[in-house]
């Protein structure tokens, strides 16, 4: 799938003002400072798109990206704020992550999930805690591990890192889901979640006939 345009649509902080248009959406989260931005402007192959911040939590709002307009109407991009950087207020913490739960049940344009998970650190129980939220909500979602090209996830991934996150995330689920391995500076994973897009957008027209 090639992606030739990727036009900024704006920021929301209600669910109830979001595009209202019948096209299928693909939503990105993560941990804060997982790499998510990086990984946007990756896949979309247009530096600057979304905003990289060296501040975890910088993304305060529901972000949402038109793709490909002109194709068939295309498709949105969103990119949702993080979860899990402690040092934010709690009250907004749980502002954003009551957003963020209305916006994963009151979406029927919503496809996919793509949740990016560092590789660069040890299983984290906020991650397997999302995943099986989303589990909760019947949310079809892929795991994308970030980072893969970095010093550290090298050598986590040689030590075992994903057997261990496996193991974990089998105690919860029958069987893992599709699984990405992501670099933002390598460009690695973006076919692998661009032919994912694009399946699945196959099939969302083909449902609407």
């Amino acid at each position: 799938m090639q992606i030739k345009s990727a036009n900024f649509v704006g920021s929301f902080t209600e669910v109830a003002k979001l595009p209202v248009l019948d096209i299928p959406e693909y939503a990105f989260i993560g941990r804060s400072n997982v790499g998510k931005s990086s990984l946007i402007n990756m896949v979309c192959q247009r530096e600057g798109l979304a905003m990289v911040s060296g501040t975890p939590g910088k993304t305060k709002a529901i972000n949402f990206f038109r793709i490909n307009e002109h194709q068939n109407k295309g498709w949105h991009l969103v990119d949702l704020p993080g979860y899990g950087y402690a040092k934010l207020p709690k009250s907004l913490r749980e502002e954003w992550q009551e957003m963020t739960r209305h916006y994963f049940c009151e979406r029927p344009q919503l496809q996919c999930v793509f949740l990016l998970v560092d590789s660069c650190i040890e299983p984290q129980e906020l991650d397997l805690e999302f995943a099986d939220q989303l589990g909760e909500w019947q949310v079809p979602f892929v795991i994308v591990f970030t980072k893969v090209d970095r010093k550290k996830a090298r050598e986590n991934l040689k030590g075992g890192f994903m057997s261990a996150f496996e193991a974990e995330f089998l105690k919860s689920w029958e069987a893992m889901p599709q699984t990405i391995m992501s670099s933002a500076e390598k460009g690695q994973g973006r076919d692998e979640i661009c032919q994912t897009i694009a399946l699945t957008n196959e099939q969302f027209h083909n449902s609407i006939g």
